[in-house]
């Protein structure tokens, strides 16, 4: 039996954010993994909307966005995948081992409001 992902409607409210250098697709009530924030547990934390989907209504420009506010709380703290990593030189005695793991703050979307 193959498994089924639950389809979202197309009228639902969505927004895109800004952050951390990247842009993320939120609903409300969904939990992303975002930068580190500098910002403690239980924080309220508001992100800049790059655009705003209402069903029919679509909220691009910066004046149709200036009133736009998405807003969420921080709820915890993740660690992404360990990377790592292996560099070497044949024949020099030269090589190098390191790792990386990302570190990222669990947001809730708590509001999409439209100005």
């Amino acid at each position: 039996m193959p498994a089924f992902r639950q389809v979202e409607s197309p009228f639902a409210m969505y927004a895109v954010i800004a952050t951390g250098g990247k842009q993320v697709r939120v609903t409300e009530g969904q939990q992303v993994h975002v930068e580190l924030l500098g910002a403690e547990q239980g924080a309220t934390v508001n992100f800049t909307p790059v655009l705003v989907v209402d069903g029919d209504t679509v909220l691009a420009t910066p004046t149709q966005l200036a009133g736009t506010k998405v807003s969420g709380r921080i709820v915890g703290s993740a660690a992404g995948p360990k990377i790592d990593g292996f560099t070497y030189k044949r024949r020099t005695n030269q090589r190098r081992r390191y790792g990386h793991r990302q570190h990222y703050q669990v947001v809730e979307i708590t509001s999409i409001a439209k100005g």
